[in-house]
C-alpha cells in the first residue's frame, strides 16, 4: 500500500524471492487471473514471499514500482523479484506460478 512497502519487498527479495500481484480491482480479466493465480499458490509449496497491490486504491504506489523496477505497467501484473532484480514479469493470461520457479 505504500512505496515502504516497495522498499521492504525489495530488500526482501535478497532472501527468497518475491512476488507482486498488481490487480484492478474493476477489471473481470484482473479478476478471473488472480482467482486462477490464488489457486496455483495454494497448491504450492514455493518459498516465496507475495505482495497484492490494488491499482485502483494505490496507483501511485503501481506508477512508483514502474519507474523504480523499470517495468512498463500492465494490469493485472505479476512482477518476480530476486536479489533486488526483476527476474520475471507478465501480464494477463501469461501470470503463472511458474514465473516464481
Amino acid at each position: 500500500t505504500s512505496v515502504e512497502d516497495v522498499d521492504q519487498a525489495i530488500l526482501e527479495s535478497h532472501q527468497k524471492k518475491v512476488a507482486v500481484f498488481k490487480h484492478s480491482t474493476r477489471c473481470f480479466i484482473s479478476k478471473t487471473v488472480l482467482r486462477n493465480f490464488e489457486n496455483e499458490v495454494a497448491q504450492s509449496n514455493e518459498e516465496v514471499s507475495y505482495y497484492f497491490l490494488d491499482l485502483i486504491q494505490h496507483r501511485g504506489v503501481s506508477n512508483f514500482i514502474a519507474e523504480k523496477l523499470n517495468v512498463e505497467h500492465q494490469s493485472p501484473q505479476l512482477i518476480v523479484l530476486e536479489n533486488g532484480l526483476v527476474v520475471n514479469n507478465a501480464s494477463h493470461q501469461s501470470i503463472s506460478l511458474d514465473l516464481v520457479k
